[in-house]
C-alpha cells in the first residue's frame, strides 16, 4: 500500500511539472503571437501627418486615425463588457455611437493615459433625462489599467472596459502624440 502511495505521489509531482511546462509554453506562444501581430502593425506614422478624424468601428474592434480620407494607422481595440448598441445610461458598459469630439487629454488617469470623448452630448442628456436615468460620462480612449500594461496581450482579446475604448500602452503613446484636442471622433456599431 505504501508503495502505491509513493508511486502516485511521484506521478502527481511529475504531473504538476508537466502541467507547469505546458502552461509556460502556451503563455510564451501567446506572447510571441501577440508581439508578432503588433509588430506588424508598427508602421511608423509620418510626423508631419495631420490627423483630422478618429474613426471607431465597434463591430470590427478597430480605431483608425485619418487624414482627409486617407487611413494613416489602425489599432485593435477592446470595448465595454456590453458593447452592442448605443450608450443609454451610466453603468450599461456600452460605448456610445455617434459623432463626438476628443476634448481633453488626461495624464493622471487610473489607466495609462487617456483622451476624453465628449459624450454625453445634448441629445444623449435629453434621452437619459426622459428615461429618468443618468447618461454617464467619462468615456475615454485609454491604455491599460495602471500597473497592468504587461497584461495587454490578454486584456485586448476581450471586452473589459466600462464603455471606454482601450488600446495597449505603446499604442496610446502614438495616439496621444498624433491626435490634437478638438479632433472629431465618429463611433459606429
Amino acid at each position: 500500500m505504501s508503495f502505491f502511495r509513493l508511486d502516485s505521489h511521484k506521478y502527481s509531482s511529475w504531473l504538476f511539472v508537466a502541467i507547469g511546462f505546458s502552461l509556460v509554453a502556451f503563455m510564451s506562444t501567446s506572447n510571441i503571437t501577440y508581439a508578432k501581430s503588433h509588430s506588424e502593425n508598427k508602421q511608423s506614422m509620418p510626423e508631419s501627418t495631420m490627423i483630422d478624424k478618429v474613426f471607431v468601428d465597434k463591430s470590427a474592434r478597430t480605431l483608425q486615425l485619418l487624414s482627409g480620407n486617407n487611413l494613416i494607422k489602425s489599432y485593435p481595440i477592446a470595448l465595454g463588457g456590453s458593447p452592442v448598441g448605443h450608450k443609454r445610461q451610466q453603468g450599461d458598459k456600452r460605448t456610445p455611437i455617434g459623432n463626438y469630439t476628443l476634448d481633453y487629454k488626461n495624464e493622471n488617469s487610473k489607466f495609462y493615459r487617456s483622451i476624453h470623448v465628449s459624450y454625453p452630448n445634448a441629445t444623449d442628456k435629453a434621452r437619459a433625462k426622459s428615461q429618468g436615468v443618468s447618461p454617464g460620462g467619462d468615456i475615454m480612449i485609454h491604455g491599460q489599467k495602471n500597473g497592468f500594461g504587461h497584461l495587454a496581450w490578454v486584456n485586448q482579446k476581450r471586452d473589459w472596459t466600462d464603455g471606454c475604448i482601450a488600446v495597449t500602452n505603446d499604442e496610446m503613446d502614438e495616439i496621444m502624440a498624433a491626435v490634437k484636442i478638438g479632433t472629431p471622433i465618429e463611433i459606429v456599431d
